[in-house]
């Protein structure tokens, strides 16, 4: 069994449960904020939709350089352009996912500033973990 055998069906159920979370964020408090300093609640969704997006990245290259300076977020109008992003990016990174060897997983990953100081480095397998799987739980 390799890790992706394992990673993947993870993978796949906290999707599912991570949708049902999105479902539930409804168009009438999109804008609504718990506190001054807060994300919109549909920033916040958006941010879990866009996340995912990031696999294929990670599973395509080494690094990626964050540059906050000309990072545009995504962020959907509504639940429905949500959810069509999360499901196609979702998809995406499941594609990009499957079949993925143990000696990929364990390739170091790094994410860097514009500058090429490393933000983190950890082996691709844990970035799809800790990176994108637990930051969106943390989220969620």
């Amino acid at each position: 069994m390799t890790i992706m055998d394992t990673m993947l069906p993870e993978y796949e159920q906290e999707m599912a449960v991570t949708r049902k979370t999105l479902e539930c964020v409804p168009d009438a408090l999109w804008d609504y904020k718990p506190h001054p300093k807060s994300m919109t609640m549909g920033a916040l969704a958006s941010h879990i939709a866009e996340s995912h997006g990031w696999v294929m990245g990670t599973m395509q290259s080494d690094e990626w350089v964050m540059d906050m300076a000309t990072y545009k977020p995504f962020v959907a109008a509504n639940r429905e352009e949500l959810l069509k992003a999360f499901d196609a990016n979702v998809a995406e990174a499941k594609g990009a996912m499957k079949g993925a060897t143990d000696a990929h997983l364990g390739v170091m990953w790094s994410m860097k500033n514009p500058d090429g100081s490393i933000m983190f480095a950890m082996p691709r397998g844990s970035v799809l973990r800790c990176f994108v799987l637990n930051h969106t739980i943390h989220h969620r």
